[in-house]
């Protein structure tokens, strides 16, 4: 798994290396990481101190939905909050997902203190 967590870390998506560029460094006031390994899985985005991962959605995943929502659960039962963009909303309206997230930082920091 963690293998294949580096080699996805070494060929992201353009749409990946977009949304990238605005989390990382704590921009948004807290750490990410990309393309981490958790269970049987390979996160796109997660910031592991508040437990936020942040999944990005293309075309293909139209047709996964059955095994994203069984994912997206398997992390809620560990305590993850999940928030799914669709690639086109990056593209198009990158402020606006990048406001969800930071809305979404702030309701999880607020659930930790």
């Amino acid at each position: 798994m963690t293998e294949n967590a580096r080699g996805l870390r070494k060929s992201m998506t353009d749409v990946e290396r977009l949304l990238w560029w605005r989390l990382r460094g704590e921009q948004l006031g807290v750490k990410f990481r990309r393309q981490h390994p958790f269970l049987n899985y390979v996160l796109d985005f997660v910031c592991l101190e508040l437990k936020l991962v942040v999944e990005l959605d293309g075309s293909q995943h139209a047709e996964a939905i059955p095994y994203d929502n069984e994912r997206t659960m398997r992390l809620n039962d560990a305590g993850y909050v999940v928030p799914r963009f669709w690639n086109n909303q990056v593209l198009e309206e990158l402020e606006n997902v990048v406001e969800e997230i930071y809305r979404q930082v702030q309701l999880r920091k607020k659930e930790f203190e």
